[in-house]
């Protein structure tokens, strides 16, 4: 089990839309509208975010699925300035005994990494699909 920094907490509450956009911002990820952040926090199957020792939110992740078969961890993220803390690793690690937990045998569990991330989803257990499947993605 992967721990926090000490005073760090995590909370299985959704960050505001403002901030989850912020953070996505901040950590490089896409940009989404307000519309978006609302909807992809209300179709969430799980959060968490990150608390600093001063209570700002620095970091998250959230699940989307099915409960029963298919997940997908999503928006990863942590700022920064508190990378290299084992952030990110408590937050995957927590997802996933949540998943575990709650899911019935055989689950499936999906992501689509940034080159930043992959050392760490490698880590716990998360292998390429190719040349077996084929990864894709369409934007609309």
């Amino acid at each position: 089990m992967s721990s926090l920094p000490e005073h760090y907490r995590l909370s299985p509450t959704p960050p505001s839309a403002q901030r989850y956009r912020e953070l996505r911002q901040l950590c490089g990820l896409s940009a989404i509208t307000q519309a978006q952040a609302e909807r992809g926090i209300q179709g969430s199957w799980a959060w968490l975010t990150v608390l600093s020792p001063t209570g700002q939110v620095v970091g998250m992740g959230r699940v989307v699925g099915d409960g029963g078969w298919y997940f997908l961890i999503s928006d990863m993220a942590t700022l920064p300035e508190h990378q290299g803390l084992g952030i990110g690793r408590a937050v995957l690690t927590s997802l996933l005994g949540r998943i575990r937990a709650e899911a019935e045998p055989g689950a499936y569990v999906t992501l689509t990494a940034d080159p930043p991330g992959r050392r760490l989803y490698e880590s716990m257990g998360f292998a390429d699909v190719a040349p077996a499947h084929t990864g894709m993605a369409m934007k609309l």
